[in-house]
């Protein structure tokens, strides 16, 4: 088993290799979004596994993440040629390419807060006129016969006998 440091080495030597292989040498037009975001390698250092993302080409377009994946795919035995001629390890590691869920999580998580923040907005805007229901001191005052057993047996005033 390998030095966990050295996993993460080489993790951020790969991502580092396949992005740059991604903009500048394929050339296929479904790679043009893709930005590689995270890259892990196992223990043994056999097994590589790079998150991506997709971005859309703007703002109105929704990113092809199937074409990506194609692409990607197609792209697996060029990229892994590549990281075995760049790192020099013993045992160049399989690629697989996951997609990052990350930022559509981020964005969901942005739309909730955003519709909490809404929803904090009316409760104060109705609470701002708003008069607390019943009677504007709702507790008891000094002097009622209640509070005039102190021990709270109930007995009122009564003395024993």
């Amino acid at each position: 088993m390998a030095d966990p440091a050295r996993a993460r080495r080489l993790a951020k030597r790969i991502s580092t290799i396949v992005a740059s292989a991604i903009e500048y040498e394929i050339k296929d037009p479904r790679l043009a979004g893709v930005t590689i975001t995270d890259a892990k390698v196992t223990g043994d250092l056999h097994d590589a596994t790079l998150y991506y993302t997709v971005l859309g080409r703007s703002l109105d377009e929704d990113p092809d993440y199937a074409g990506a994946a194609a692409a990607l795919d197609s792209a697996k035995g060029v990229l892994r040629t590549k990281v075995g001629a760049a790192t020099g390890v013993r045992f160049t590691p399989t690629l697989t390419f996951e997609r990052d869920t990350v930022p559509d999580a981020a964005l969901r998580m942005e739309e909730l807060l955003a519709r909490a923040r809404a929803a904090d907005a009316d409760v104060a805007k109705v609470r701002e006129g708003a008069k607390p229901a019943g009677d504007a001191d709702p507790y008891r005052v000094s002097g009622t016969e209640q509070d005039s057993d102190p021990e709270g047996t109930g007995d009122g005033d009564r003395s024993e006998d």
